[in-house]
């Protein structure tokens, strides 16, 4: 009985319960794999920039690999579309049968510049360019997928000199196609030569001018095919980043990725990489009178649901902010007399209509003599010289801190205690009716290094942290300005 029992044991513990995908993709989106690891080409840069375009329109879910040839039709059962950047070895027998069952069954393919080469009888490349002179069997499904391929024949696939040149729609209705400029400009190689697979559908061509050594004909760069149920995209396009980052490559690259996983395309004919929601906080920055690294405006990048414009000093608050901005971030150093009366009276009017204001770390030693300013508003001051009543204020850079964020507040809610390393101040002084939002207990700086100031105005929030690029590049500081400048716009 004991053996019958072991064996239950054992083969229920060899019956593993799947998981469903669900729980690892984000629902309603297309789930894309990108292919690549190998190339001739600088994949190590342009497959970032490959999967920045497709998840910065909203409509992508994308993952990565570098080692295609481990890939089997289970693992790529839970995607719509592959994107080939890849140019290098064959992947083997189990996975190349996995990719022509995937795309055969009615899944998708797009394939990117370099990425219609490898697979022929052309011999394999290496990195930057090399030829290993290792010639492979050819994997012929790869051409009738892509409906291309190479040839060292003449006259030989390859291009002439880079050079900038304009690509040109031929079908204008095509999905991929529709509601585009009639033509887009970009500097790339430009291939020439290809062996055309019969049914192609050719969407876009360049001319190969014979001035650069081009052969003189109208030469097919972007096409569609179909391989069994599936939708293959083909860009020749895409060389490096200065040949992607052209709004012409990258539509034409997130439609074609749309349009071979769902045979429908609905993103817009220019795509914007750096989204805004239509209600995004509008924000003024406002530097100057301090140097600091251009690491800084990092930390406004990629908010979908901020937009920052920056102007400095001392032209900041030449006009009325009022009907321009919702947040003032100031990241300055500046005095009450190099300001004219007229920008302290703007700036006074924004603060007064209800507006929100950010003082990120130095911008506490601002307008010294302006008492209404840093005693009412800020709730404190970076004492430059001492005076009756007020010790001179004391810096120290290169501090290893810890800062710990106060609970109680919806800026601070849910943010864990962080290592720092920044610039300290000690001997700030500040109201005693502030909101504590941080603290440390780092001997060289006050214990207060975040607050929200009693000013009744408006919503003002001051942040020690922010000297250098150790904590502008720091994820938990950009979300604490962020945050901060949530709050103070009323969000």
């Amino acid at each position: 009985m004991s053996r019958i029992v072991a064996l239950l044991c054992l083969t229920a513990a060899a019956q593993v319960t799947p998981v469903p995908d669900k729980f690892y993709f984000e629902e309603g989106k297309i789930r894309v794999l990108i292919l690549t690891g190998r190339n001739n080409h600088d994949w190590r840069s342009t497959t970032p920039y490959l999967r920045e375009v497709l998840q910065s329109t909203g409509r992508f879910d994308v993952r990565v690999t570098e080692e295609p040839s481990g890939l089997s039709a289970a693992t790529l059962k839970p995607y719509d579309v592959l994107v080939s950047n890849y140019c290098g070895p064959r992947w083997g027998a189990p996975t190349e049968r996995a990719v022509e069952e995937f795309v055969s069954g009615g899944k998708g393919l797009v394939v990117v510049h370099a990425g219609s080469y490898p697979f022929g009888e052309t011999a394999v490349l290496s990195e930057r360019m090399g030829r290993t002179g290792v010639y492979q069997k050819p994997w012929i499904e790869w051409g009738k997928m892509v409906g291309a391929v190479w040839s060292d024949k003449e006259p030989r696939t390859g291009h002439a000199q880079r050079h900038a040149y304009q690509v040109s729609w031929e079908d204008k209705e095509h999905p991929i196609a529709a509601g585009v400029a009639s033509s887009f400009l970009l500097s790339d190689e430009l291939y020439h030569n290809f062996r055309l697979k019969p049914g192609i559908h050719v969407l876009a061509t360049a001319f190969d001018s014979p001035k650069i050594r081009g052969n003189g004909k109208q030469e097919p760069l972007l096409w569609t095919n179909a391989y069994g149920k599936g939708r293959m995209f083909h860009t020749a396009l895409g060389h490096d980043l200065d040949a992607m980052r052209t709004p012409g490559f990258t539509a034409s690259y997130a439609r074609g990725v749309e349009w071979a996983a769902t045979a429908k395309v609905s993103l817009p004919a220019l795509i914007d990489l750096n989204p805004k929601n239509r209600d995004a906080v509008r924000v003024l920055l406002v530097s100057g009178g301090h140097d600091h690294e251009s690491s800084f405006y990092g930390v406004f990048e990629k908010w979908r649901d901020i937009r920052v414009n920056v102007d400095p000093h001392p032209v900041a608050f030449r006009n009325d902010l009022r009907k321009q901005y919702d947040v003032v971030v100031l990241y300055d150093t500046i005095q009450t007399e190099a300001l004219p009366e007229k920008h302290r009276q703007n700036l006074r009017e924004f603060v007064e209509s209800g507006k929100g204001l950010i003082i990120l770390h130095h911008a506490i030693a601002d307008f010294q003599s302006w008492e209404w300013w840093w005693k009412e508003v800020v709730g404190g001051r970076y004492v430059l010289r001492a005076e009756p009543g007020y010790e001179a204020s004391k810096y120290l850079h290169d501090v290893e801190l810890v800062a710990t964020p106060k609970p109680g507040h919806a800026i601070t809610k849910g943010l864990p205690q962080m290592r720092l390393f920044d610039e300290t101040y000690k001997q700030v002084w500040h109201r005693a009716d502030v909101q504590v939002l941080l603290t440390t207990d780092h001997p060289t700086s006050d214990v207060e290094i975040g607050w929200v100031s009693p000013y009744q105005n408006s919503r003002v929030v001051y942040l020690q942290p922010g000297h250098g690029r150790e904590s502008h590049e720091q994820p938990w500081f950009r979300q604490l300005v962020r945050r901060s400048i949530l709050w103070s716009a009323g969000r």
